[in-house]
């Protein structure tokens, strides 16, 4: 059985439509990449999986069933835009996430920030902006969950901070789970890609594994990106 499954979904604000008929699945153990312009649905499309928005149409499955309060509890998600309360320390990040999931692994979360360097003692204020995004990253990856959904992880960081977020994903998910991933840094990204799921103005023109997308292209993901939304 695939981990997530999406049927006929679509999403409309009014008169307009952000996805239209989108239909794939998410194996698991897979890294999937989700890509596409600015305003091809990929953050609407998220928030759906998350529960967050509700479909105009369609379905989606989460391990078989309907989403609810049990996907919520299984899916990780780090959105787009930061979330912590700046004028916490990491300390009290820590225990309020330890105290709201139950899957929340504090261990492995010192663990990383240690890798870091990061005190628990410091305040997120007085934080750079790549470092709390790498924390926010630590937070997410350190619950033991069935699918952690990033968007846009790596927006404003510099390419050695890319490097420590892509080690970080990798080293930090469960064999049999799996991450969906948004971006727009396809190059940084391709290299842990499994599969790709490609949208455009709200449908899918591309859902395949990314060896058998570059071995039919003939390039590599990022350079189909480009050769496809060239402007």
């Amino acid at each position: 059985m695939n981990l997530l499954e999406c049927k006929h979904l679509s999403k409309a604000f009014g008169d307009h439509t952000v996805l239209d008929d989108v239909s794939f699945t998410l194996p698991r153990g897979h890294i999937i990449g989700l890509l596409g312009q600015n305003g091809a649905g990929k953050t609407t499309l998220i928030k759906l999986i998350n529960d967050l928005l509700t479909p105009t149409n369609g379905e989606i499955l989460f391990d078989g069933r309907p989403i609810g309060v049990d996907s919520k509890r299984r899916i990780a998600y780090l959105p787009e835009r930061t979330y912590l309360d700046k004028s916490m320390t990491v300390e009290k990040v820590l225990k309020f996430f330890t105290a709201f999931y139950d899957n929340f692994d504090e261990e492995k979360a010192r663990t990383l920030l240690q890798d870091l360097d990061l005190s628990p003692q410091s305040r997120i204020a007085a934080m750079s902006k790549g470092m709390q995004e790498k924390l926010q990253l630590i937070l997410v990856m350190s619950r033991n969950a069935d699918l952690y959904i990033l968007d846009e992880p790596m927006g404003g960081v510099d390419p050695a901070t890319r490097d420590y977020i892509l080690d970080t994903i990798l080293q930090n998910f469960a064999e049999n789970a799996s991450v969906l991933l948004s971006t727009h840094l396809i190059a940084d990204i391709e290299r842990i890609l499994d599969d790709v799921i490609l949208l455009h103005k709200g449908k899918i023109i591309e859902a395949e594994a990314a060896d058998v997308l570059r071995a039919r292209e003939g390039c590599s993901v990022d350079d189909l990106f480009r050769r496809r939304f060239k402007c």
